[in-house]
């Protein structure tokens, strides 16, 4: 069988325009597209802004897709104590979707998608910060007639209700246990190459930061290349 491998960019914004645009030049000169991960309200200080808008319109003309990440990639107080205390454990407090009802992930789902359509941007697909999506966002998404809805563990069709099953593999920049990570991120994408599977990498601005990271991150790509894999995005996937 085959090996793909869909790239995510996470954390689009105004806010990290330089780190998006270094991610998307390299994924450029490796001939991958991207599913960039929008987020489309404020954040870090930024909102999206037409400027902004127009170049992720152009990204998506060549081929990258654009996927809803959430609306302020900032957990609030809503839902209950103990899903929000596992969000910020696992997020460090950007589960903005993990203890939501289904109301509240309404609006922000609905504020979200009226931004980007503001700004001639459109999304069928979304990814909640951390990964971590409530039982009542999971309904919201349904209501509002999005496609699908990534976790850390898998790629779910809300239509079919499919579940495409793939780790997503990321790095912890700065964070305990930085270098074993990224040497597990190269060890499972080559294996997953060798068997013919859907491998996720997922890429974030602060990995930048660590020029290590990125280099572990091209690589294994790269590895899954060459081993003739298929870069996808998710919708390519569905």
């Amino acid at each position: 069988m085959r090996p793909s491998v869909v790239v995510s960019v996470h954390d689009v914004s105004p806010a990290t325009a330089d780190e998006t645009a270094r991610w998307c030049a390299d994924l450029d000169g490796l001939g991958v597209r991207a599913s960039l991960l929008v987020i489309p309200g404020p954040w870090r200080g930024m909102t999206l802004t037409p400027d902004y808008a127009g170049i992720l319109r152009r990204r998506a003309a060549q081929g990258d897709e654009i996927v809803l990440h959430g609306w302020t990639h900032a957990a609030g107080p809503e839902g209950p104590w103990v899903r929000r205390q596992v969000g910020r454990a696992i997020a460090r407090g950007a589960a903005e979707f993990a203890a939501l009802d289904e109301d509240e992930a309404a609006v922000k789902l609905h504020s979200g998608r009226s931004a980007l359509t503001s700004v001639g941007l459109s999304a069928d697909g979304f990814t909640p910060p951390g990964w971590l999506a409530s039982p009542g966002a999971v309904r919201a998404l349904r209501g509002q007639g999005f496609r699908y809805l990534t976790t850390h563990r898998g790629l779910h069709d809300l239509r079919t209700r499919t579940t495409y099953r793939a780790f997503a593999l990321s790095h912890r920049p700065g964070g305990t246990g930085e270098r074993l990570g990224a040497a597990l991120m190269r060890a499972w994408a080559r294996r997953g190459a060798r068997r013919g599977a859907l491998v996720r990498l997922a890429l974030h601005p602060d990995d930048l930061k660590r020029p290590g990271l990125r280099d572990t991150t091209l690589r294994s790509i790269e590895d899954i290349l060459a081993a003739g894999g298929r870069a996808l995005t998710y919708r390519d996937l569905l």
